[in-house]
């Protein structure tokens, strides 16, 4: 579990494809403290340590990433030198400062927006069909592995997505800054996970 904080911007250091594809990670986080088989979001999606060291000075880490997770999350479009959010999983007695996040990424969104608003950014989003009933103003939803609140909602219908839904939100400078929203542009794509709240409250409606 995580609580969508992000603690460091890593890097991708390499890029390695073969039965999984490997990616190996420049971290600020001490190699000592991650143990093999820890789990560490990596813009939103949980990842397992395989590997860690220091070469040079600069720690890293390496995970594998299967076909499917290429597949459902925006790791496919990793290059060397892509920033990534990073959180170490949330220990027990932790401050819980964001929201619950499983690290499991429920689809593919993308910027549609950035404008100012007063110091802050405000970010416009698209999400998939189907993610919408999930995605409520004022409530939590998490972007590349940031928690962030969600200003509006409109369901448009169309656009990029078939019965896709728009939402805002505002990024403020600090998060701008320890983050890798400071780079972001329109047309980027980014991981999107709903509230888990959200999905147990649209379960249970189901039933009734």
């Amino acid at each position: 579990m995580f609580t969508g904080i992000v603690s460091d911007v890593g890097r991708v250091r390499s890029v390695e494809k073969r039965g999984d594809t490997r990616f190996v990670i420049d971290t600020a986080y001490d190699p000592d403290s991650m143990l093999i088989g820890a789990s560490i979001a990596c813009s939103g999606c949980c990842l397992t340590v395989v590997e860690k060291g220091t070469d040079a000075g600069q720690n890293w880490f390496a995970v594998d990433a299967s076909g499917e997770t290429l597949d459902c999350t925006v790791l496919a479009g990793w290059r060397t030198g892509t920033p990534i959010n990073l959180e170490r999983a949330l220990k027990a007695g932790d401050e819980l400062g964001g929201h619950i996040v499983s690290g499991h990424v429920d689809g593919v969104g993308t910027i549609i927006d950035i404008r100012d608003d007063g110091d802050s950014k405000r970010f416009t989003f698209e999400a998939p069909q189907g993610l919408g009933q999930f995605i409520a103003a004022k409530g939590s939803v998490t972007l590349d592995g940031t928690s962030l609140t969600v200003n509006e909602v409109e369901d448009i219908g169309g656009g990029t997505h078939v019965g896709a839904t728009r939402f805002g939100v505002n990024i403020i400078p600090h998060t701008q800054t320890v983050t890798t929203w400071g780079q972001a542009r329109v047309g980027q794509r980014i991981n999107l996970e709903i509230d888990m709240l959200a999905r147990y409250v649209a379960r249970l409606a189901q039933k009734e």
